[in-house]
């Protein structure tokens, strides 16, 4: 009788250890090392989602940590004789039912699994959390303690109501500040920043989507209509198109089946209207040119032929300084396959595009999914970073741009020659706002130094979409959650762009900065990384520089626009042509229309064989910024409340815009 209690007891007992991770309450204590998971299948799914791919878990297994000291820790389930599984975790601080992101990764590590890497402090309980959200088998993950990371940019996090799929930074009604995406199969949800840095939560119920952004997510106003729309990404493409008044949104789904990844919206035949443009896995890419009133029209071949694939991360990119955007495409296939050799897709400026990748050092055979491409060393031509997704043909790699359009690598002696960890996202941004593009990706931040060497530092989240949500000129972060960037005492300046020939983001533009600092270029994209949606406003760090000498913007059109000694630490927002180089005393059709009188006081008429009656009228200081917008009324505006000084009066009206300049006196 006694052997069978005592086997009673046995049984009950690791019938309880096998069960207690299963909930947060019942949170198994570990602390370094390598620990086993049988089977993902505890009752209590993990939330609030801390990495990446949204809802659909369904069940996940619970631990707890307590360092002893302050460590920088590594929680990774790519653990050598371990089963290969595509993982995911969070880690949370907090108590059960309160619980707060804190960390966590979907497939920064080798063949899908999660790695993530983050400070932690002496005696703070951490939870960490498994779920199933794409496998239940069983697998081993590592706990490892070194010492922490130096942190020089520091993040609070805000609660925001994102739901589903997020991975979106945009403005979407085009007031200059960015806004939050996130897409469910029957809704969009958008939260909208507002001036005092709070936001306001709006749905747009609509009936249920053929494609969700599952794979990727770009934006750009595909209708010049003032309102951002939308292109998801999934087994094809759905493109959401805002109304006239950003009240609702309309699904156009072309209906082609595509293996889709990395998707954007570029103007490909330069006519001023944005296309769609989206990676096949399997097949030859595919993009839809549009006509400008919600038709798109079905091409696959030409940017990217090879048969079986391969595409993942298309970034568009002026690599060659010739004002117009290419078109490199990092690919991810094992073996020996052309699908597996990345290609550069030079724009031939007529329509028609040359893959010149092997031509100018950009044909590898790296494993990766997305590129981080940016100015490194402020020399006027754009690097790139490719980054690692595997390390199955080598690590990330740093590539120079030599000036001349070739690349040479310089990984050695840059520190990335050191960096171990993948990462299917990279993406730039000048998180410091010291004047050098930074990389984001893994969990870290690999900071620019400014001699074409970077340093690591922990990053709030894996990856995220990237803007700045609060107005305040630092780079912020959004992947479940916000992550405010803290700041520091480093310049800025935002540039914000409004096309009239050319597409009315702007999205193919290159801006160059001249400041003490150097000179600093951006080119205008939508789609960074491999599935993210980034902001549209460029942004420039300055450090501490207190002026800007000018600012150049070469638009798609191939116009110029020239600001001298614009204001900093704000958004400049320019209008296309409004400071074109040549154009001295106007930037209007020849006798369009006259205003006065000139100076005026509180009425300003206008003049014209054209009626402008309702037409909108939009006021800028020289600066480019926009100071006053209203409907036209019986040919006059009221102009009373500006302050004396030179303004640019821009008219738009069925689909033209014309400008003058005046002076308020």
């Amino acid at each position: 009788m006694k052997k069978s209690i005592l086997l009673l007891i046995a049984i009950v007992m690791l019938s309880m250890g096998s069960y207690a991770q299963n909930s947060c309450a019942d949170a198994i204590p570990i602390t370094a090392g390598i620990h086993t998971i049988t089977q993902v299948d505890g009752m209590e799914i993990p939330l609030p989602i801390c990495a990446n791919n949204g809802n659909g878990a369904e069940y996940g297994e619970w631990y707890s940590y307590t360092p002893t000291e302050d460590y920088s820790v590594t929680i990774t389930t790519e653990v050598p004789n371990s089963p290969v599984v595509d993982t995911r975790f969070h880690v949370y601080i907090g108590v059960c039912g309160a619980l707060v992101c804190f960390s966590g990764d979907d497939d920064s590590g080798n063949g899908l699994t999660s790695t993530a890497t983050f400070n932690v402090a002496q005696g703070t309980t951490y939870i960490i959390a498994f779920d199933d959200r794409w496998s239940s088998a069983g697998f081993n993950f590592n706990l490892i303690e070194n010492i922490p990371i130096e942190n020089p940019i520091e993040f609070s996090t805000q609660a925001i109501d994102i739901m589903g799929i997020t991975g979106c930074v945009v403005d979407m009604n085009n007031d200059q500040l960015d806004d939050i995406v996130s897409v469910e199969s029957n809704m969009l949800r958008i939260n909208f920043q507002q001036a005092n840095a709070e936001f306001v939560t709006w749905d747009y119920d609509h009936p249920t989507v053929d494609e969700t952004p599952y794979w990727s997510i770009a934006a750009g106003d595909f209708d010049n209509n003032g309102f951002c729309d939308l292109l998801y990404a999934g087994g094809g493409a759905t493109i959401m198109m805002a109304n006239e008044d950003g009240t609702a949104y309309t699904e156009i789904s072309p209906g082609e089946w595509i293996f889709c990844q990395r998707s954007n919206t570029i103007d490909i035949n330069n006519d001023g209207i944005l296309d769609a443009f989206v990676c096949h896995d399997v097949e030859p890419n595919v993009y839809y040119l549009h006509d400008g009133e919600g038709g798109f029209t079905y091409y696959q071949g030409g940017l990217g032929d090879t048969s079986d694939g391969g595409n993942y991360g298309s970034v568009w990119v002026d690599y060659d300084n010739d004002c117009d955007m290419d078109l490199f495409i990092a690919k991810c296939r094992g073996g020996d396959s052309d699908a597996n050799i990345n290609q550069m897709h030079r724009n031939n400026g007529d329509g028609t595009f040359t893959e010149v990748g092997e031509t100018i050092g950009l044909a590898d055979n790296i494993q990766t999914w997305s590129s981080a491409w940016a100015d490194y060393d402020n020399d006027g031509d754009m690097d790139v970073l490719i980054g690692a997704s595997s390390n199955t043909n080598g690590s990330s790699k740093l590539m120079l741009n030599n000036g001349n359009g070739t690349f040479v690598d310089i990984t050695e002696g840059s520190g990335w020659d050191f960096y171990t960890s993948n990462s299917i996202e990279w993406a730039p941004g000048d998180f410091n706002n010291d004047g050098y593009v930074d990389v984001l990706g893994a969990g870290k931040f690999m900071l620019n130094n400014g001699d074409l060497t970077f340093s690591q530092a922990v990053a709030p989240a894996s990856s995220g979409a990237i803007g700045d949500l609060n107005n305040d000129g630092f780079l912020d972060i959004v992947a479940n959650q916000l992550y405010l960037n803290n700041g520091n005492d480093n310049n800025h300046i935002k540039i914000h762009l409004k096309g009239n020939d050319s597409n009315a983001d702007g999205i193919g533009a290159r801006i160059t900065v001249t400041s003490a600092l150097g000179t600093q270029i951006r080119d205008v994209r939508s789609g960074e990384g491999f599935s993210k949606m980034s902001s549209l406003t460029a942004h420039f760090g300055l450090g501490i520089d207190t002026e800007v000498q000018r600012i150049d913007i070469c638009w798609p059109s191939g116009m110029t626009d020239v600001i001298e000694n614009p204001e900093i630490n704000t958004t400049l927002v320019v209008v296309e042509g409004t400071f074109h180089v040549g154009i001295t005393e106007a930037n209007s059709v020849e006798n369009a229309f006259d205003v006065y009188p000139n100076p005026a006081s509180a009425e300003l008429y206008i003049g014209s064989s054209i009626d402008f009656n309702k037409g909108i009228a939009t006021i800028y200081d020289m600066e480019g910024r926009m100071v006053k917008q209203t409907q036209i009324e019986n040919g006059q505006i009221n102009i009373q409340e500006l302050n004396a000084g030179v303004y640019v009066l821009s008219i738009s009206i069925r689909g033209n815009t014309y400008q003058e300049k005046f002076l308020k006196n």
